[in-house]
């Protein structure tokens, strides 16, 4: 596989059609030829108005433990290090940027994907990774636990190509 991977999770406000990311992470993986390739990652949190937002999936992803506005809203201190907040203009734009031309893994990718394409196209951009998700879902929904999924998959995949070039 030669198109660029993009591990992808995020936490959300809610379960219903107008949800919006507070969290995103992303592991992407670039091939560069010669069995070698390029990874990155980077996780950040998406400035929330809380007017739509439903308190249950607010609690399930910990956004008033983990997120800096979340925490300072229930008066806890902000944590060393704690990571910058994108406007939602910044958080599309790196979104866009780092999904373009990707296959995207994840747990339930589409849940994820439907959701940030409207996050895209609300502020100016295109979704443009692969048309094709890779599902890989898990209890936990983590984007490094999806990568190592897939990793093991691929590992299948190709050692039984490589034993059967019928397979292939």
């Amino acid at each position: 596989m030669n198109r660029s991977i993009v591990f992808l999770d995020t936490e959300q406000d809610s379960l219903h059609p107008g949800r919006r990311a507070y969290e995103i992470a992303m592991i992407r993986r670039d091939d560069l030829g010669d069995g070698i390739a390029a990874q990155k990652e980077i996780s950040f949190f998406v400035s929330l108005n809380l007017c739509n937002s439903d308190p249950a999936a607010l609690a399930v992803g910990r956004f008033f433990d983990r997120h800096p506005a979340g925490r300072k809203i229930s008066g806890k201190p902000v944590l060393p290090g704690a990571q910058v907040v994108y406007s939602v203009h910044d958080a599309a734009k790196t979104v866009m940027e780092w999904t373009f031309g990707a296959t995207i893994v994840g747990a339930v990718p589409s849940f994820d994907t439907e959701t940030l394409a409207k996050l895209l196209r609300a502020e100016g951009y295109l979704p443009s990774w692969h048309h094709r998700l890779r599902c890989v879902e898990t209890a936990l929904g983590d984007a490094r636990l999806a990568m190592r999924v897939f990793d093991a998959c691929m590992a299948d995949e190709n050692a039984s190509a490589a034993a059967d070039p019928e397979v292939a």
